[in-house]
Formats: structure tokens, sequence, C-alpha cells
């Protein structure tokens, strides 16, 4: 189970998820860019951290370009390897939609799409929908309550 780790926005500074009990730490992000990368490893004091990348990009390629933009930064090889061992996993878009297509075929695709509008009504601070309901009947017609 998934859990996020607070109300967040992009450009927010926050790890995005945790994972509950395995304690894995979930960042989503758009951008190859190691110095976000390392920034965010940092943050969870070099614990391991898997990154969800919006690219179609193989995994391989973005971890041969995170080492890249390292290893012209910080010139110190063992700086790089420590940094690099902290990435748990990367994640990209053919993974995500593998990932989500044995979802459907195990018949669990509703239980995620509930928790994407439970989810969503946290962060965006939505009541559920009777209430939603409930809250503009009110507004609509405040006599009729009475």
């Amino acid at each position: 189970m998934l859990y996020k780790t607070g109300r967040t926005n992009a450009n927010d500074g926050g790890i995005d998820f945790v994972m509950k009990p395995l304690g894995r730490f979930f960042q989503v992000t758009e951008t190859i860019d190691a110095g976000k990368y390392f920034l965010d490893i940092d943050k969870v004091q070099r614990y391991p951290i898997t990154f969800v990348v919006k690219t179609e990009q193989t995994v391989a390629e973005v971890l041969e370009k995170v080492k890249e933009q390292a290893t012209d930064r910080y010139k110190v090889k063992a700086v790089v390897r420590r940094y690099m061992d902290s990435v748990e996993e990367v994640i990209n878009l053919p993974e995500l939609m593998k990932r989500l297509e044995l979802v459907l075929e195990k018949g669990r695709g509703k239980e995620i799409i509930e928790e994407i509008v439970l989810q969503s009504r946290v962060e965006f601070n939505v009541e559920d929908e009777e209430q939603d309901v409930l809250a503009f009947d009110n507004a609509v017609n405040p006599d009729e309550g009475e």
C-alpha cells in the first residue's frame, strides 16, 4: 500500500510516496537530472529510493545518463557510487503500463480507481460525493432543510 507523505505540489521539495510497512520511498519526476535525484536521495538520508520517471527511455538509459551527469559534477568516484547505490529502482512508463496490465488482469482495476479517487479527494480537500450533494442542495435551497 502506498501512502502519500503529505499534500504535495510540483517543485515543493517533498518526497511523493512511502510504501508501508516496507518503508520504500518513491519520487515521481519528469526529468533525468542527477542533481535533482541526488537532492532527493539526500532528503531521505541516502535511504534507498525508487524514481518513477515519465519517460519512454529504458531504465538502463536513465541510469546511465544520471551516472554520466554525476561523474561530470562529482569527480570522486566513491561519491558517485554511493549516490547511485541509493537508487533502489527506476520505473519508466513502459514498466508502469506493464504493472497496470497485471493489476487489470487480476481484476483489481476498480480498487485502483477507488484509491485514486480517495487520494485525489484528500489531495484537493474535497469531501465525499454525498456531502458535496448535500452542501450544493443546502446552498441552492437554504430554507428546505427547516
